[in-house]
């Protein structure tokens, strides 16, 4: 039941981002150090929810590695 829910808030949070992804198209600079580049607003969404679900994982395999230690 609780492995269903799980899968179910996934689901549920993976439409949203990509609702929220597809509604923002329109160009956008972005100033990152010393260069500047213009992309789509949506590549710029979904490169950071990417960074932010990998940087995730990363994290929690961490912790769940220095718990069973």
């Amino acid at each position: 039941m609780i492995q269903r829910l799980k899968i179910a808030g996934v689901v549920l949070l993976a439409v949203c981002v990509l609702i929220v992804v597809l509604q923002n198209t329109g160009t956008v600079e972005t100033n990152i150090l010393f260069f500047s580049i213009a992309l789509p607003h949506a590549a710029l969404l979904f490169g950071a929810v990417m960074v932010g679900f990998i940087l995730g994982v990363f994290v929690a395999g961490r912790m769940l590695s220095r718990r069973k230690q």
